[in-house]
């Protein structure tokens, strides 16, 4: 594999500190290679080598054309923006402009998630359904992305409204894992998952209400971070869930991932959920910084490992790739001077959380409803019912239509006795989560995201998911690489393992520090093949 040389996180803070030199006017802007770029090295570029923001924004435009729709086809992208050229040479304007202070995110490239609302570009959900529903304003964290000086290049594919895990829409198809172009790239975020993976921008958003930023983290060796509930406003995103819906970031760094989430943290009051995060804000970037520079961050630090979410099915090859990769992490943490302790609680079994607590059936209508009902600018569809009734969704995955019409059933909604009960019991679990924080005086827990690797394409379910501890109790976590299981024909890497850390509430630095300090060790990121040769 080639050897990667981008700036790293210190180098990131030190080019934002100083005021950027200004480029000749007869400069020549060299070339600008976007393989596993970082904001570090897209900024270097542009302060440090007088290369243009166009030259960076078309180097990323280049690989979607040459990757996405021809070649291994990862058919990741719904809508390429057909402005950000023009946004980029704004960029290249502003920066001769005396007194021009560029933001944290100056010029670095950046795809959404296709149910962020974007006023540029249409918001579909994934479904045909909206096809060319057109907000006329930003989602509250689209704005505050594009007040740091990112370029919005692309609109990812997703599971369709983020209902299930395939990454399978009706109005794009099945996106592919670039790493194996025969297995899904996790989901329901899978097309952003994909598209950073491979390079096609250096960070993405992604939306998690069960699973959906973390298992195409995991399964894009990647970076992904649910953020506490609150800390980050959903306003202007097609909802799926009140309760359990967040947003985040992925990239391919800790430090990254850290910077776009205090872009996006924040309190907008179309979200009221968003009113428990204020005060709680902080700059994230710095801790990453601290973890990879604290060599003993990790002495002492007590990981609580969540017995019940490790398969102990040994005998089946995707479960053993999974734990084989697992077992070297918490060799890793362990030589670093962690102290791993087990925390035995069968209550955590995902099966029984998803049957007794998940909350999506009574919400999804409701929210749904709300926002196409408020809408700001046009759509074509303004009810779940006429969505269900327009009969256009994806019917290569038999779920995605099912729970749709499910959650017109009248008595699945709000006001239904069990709703509440599971509501009370949502509560009951994030005491029950304190508890054993407490009793063993955890740091943070710890545990592969998928106990099997990510499912072929064509399989009904994306199964064996770790995600929905922190999606029911809120509670903040983040996806880092693991490492990869054998190679194979279709893999010639290997399939990647993410493993995942939840800490308490709003202890996002605290977990990005960690997590920063284990990704040092680990250095288990690495770029796939099928989308690596020079564009």
């Amino acid at each position: 594999m080639p050897s990667i040389d981008v700036a790293g996180p210190a180098e990131a803070t030190l080019l934002l500190q100083s005021a950027p030199p200004k480029a000749e006017a007869n400069a020549t802007f060299t070339s600008f290679d976007p393989r596993e770029a970082t904001i570090a090295s897209v900024q270097h570029a542009i302060f440090h080598q007088a290369i243009s923001c166009r030259t960076i924004v078309q180097s990323f435009l280049d690989r979607i054309a040459a990757y996405d729709k021809q070649g291994p086809y990862i058919n990741a992208i719904i809508t390429t923006n057909p402005h950000a050229l023009v946004y980029a040479d704004e960029l290249d304007t502003k920066l001769q402009q005396p007194g021009f202070v560029p933001g944290v995110l100056h010029c670095v490239p950046m795809v959404l998630k296709d149910n962020y609302d974007t006023f540029d570009m249409p918001t579909t959900g994934g479904s045909l359904s909206l096809k060319g529903a057109q907000p006329a304003a930003d989602a509250s964290a689209t704005e505050r992305i594009r007040d740091a000086g990112a370029v919005i290049l692309a609109k990812a594919n997703l599971h369709e409204f983020a209902i299930a895990g395939l990454t399978i829409s009706s109005i794009l198809g099945q996106t592919k894992n670039p790493y194996d172009l025969t297995r899904t790239p996790g989901g329901s975020s899978g097309g952003t998952g994909a598209s950073v993976a491979a390079s096609f921008a250096v960070m993405g958003t992604g939306t998690d209400t069960v699973n959906s930023i973390r298992s195409p983290t995991s399964a894009n060796s990647l970076v992904g971070i649910r953020p506490t509930r609150g800390l980050v406003s959903r306003d202007g995103i097609v909802p799926l869930s009140y309760t359990q819906d967040a947003i985040g970031p992925l990239a391919r760094t800790v430090f990254d991932a850290a910077t776009l989430l205090g872009v996006m943290a924040g309190y907008n009051p179309a979200d009221n959920v968003s009113a428990l995060g204020v005060g709680h804000a902080e700059d994230y970037a710095s801790y990453a910084l601290r973890g990879a520079r604290n060599e003993s961050l990790l002495q002492g630090l007590r990981i609580g490992i969540i017995d019940i979410l490790i398969n102990q099915t040994e005998s089946d090859p995707e479960v053993y790739a999974v734990n084989k990769v697992f077992n070297a992490t918490l060799a890793t943490l362990e030589q670093a001077g962690a102290i791993l302790l087990h925390v035995t609680d069968p209550t955590l079994d995902i099966s029984h959380l998803s049957a007794v607590f998940d909350v999506q059936i009574y919400e999804f209508r409701a929210e749904l409803d709300t926002y196409l009902g408020n809408y700001n600018g046009s759509v074509p569809a303004t009810s779940l019912d006429e969505i269900v009734s327009q009969n256009l969704y994806e019917k290569g995955d038999a779920a995605t239509g099912a729970f749709m019409r499910n959650a017109t059933v009248p008595l699945n909604n709000e006001t239904n006795p069990e709703y509440f009960t599971r509501r009370s019991g949502i509560d009951g679990l994030r005491t029950q989560l304190a508890l054993r924080f407490a009793e063993q005086e955890l740091d943070v827990m710890f545990y592969p995201h998928q106990n099997r690797l990510v499912v072929p394409i064509g399989s009904p379910s994306q199964i064996g998911r770790n995600g929905l501890v922190a999606a029911l109790t809120g509670l903040p976590a983040i996806g880092v690489p693991g490492g990869f299981s054998d190679p194979s024909g279709t893999a010639p890497m290997g399939v990647p393992v993410g493993v995942e850390f939840m800490g308490r509430p709003f202890e996002e630095g605290k977990l990005v520090e960690i997590a920063a300090a284990f990704e040092r060790l680990a250095r288990a990121r690495r770029p796939p093949l099928s989308t690596w040769k020079s564009v």
